[in-house]
């Protein structure tokens, strides 16, 4: 039973994992296509990809915590 739930957590949070990587990619996708600045646009880049592995090592963390 506490498995099962476990497995339906970790399935729950990758989904919105996903979800949310799926908005921040297309969020950027309409930015790049409204400006074109380059520096703006490479320096926003930079800020969601320190975003991105923020969240996964905080997720990765997370999860080795449960299985503990």
């Amino acid at each position: 039973m506490t498995t099962m739930m476990m497995m339906m957590m970790m399935m729950m949070m990758m989904m919105m994992m996903m979800m949310m990587i799926m908005m921040m990619v297309m969020m950027m996708m309409m930015r790049r296509r409204r400006r074109r600045r380059r520096r703006w646009r490479s320096r926003r880049r930079m800020e969601m990809r320190m975003m991105m592995v923020v969240v996964l090592r905080e997720f990765t963390y997370r999860i080795h915590n449960c299985r503990q």
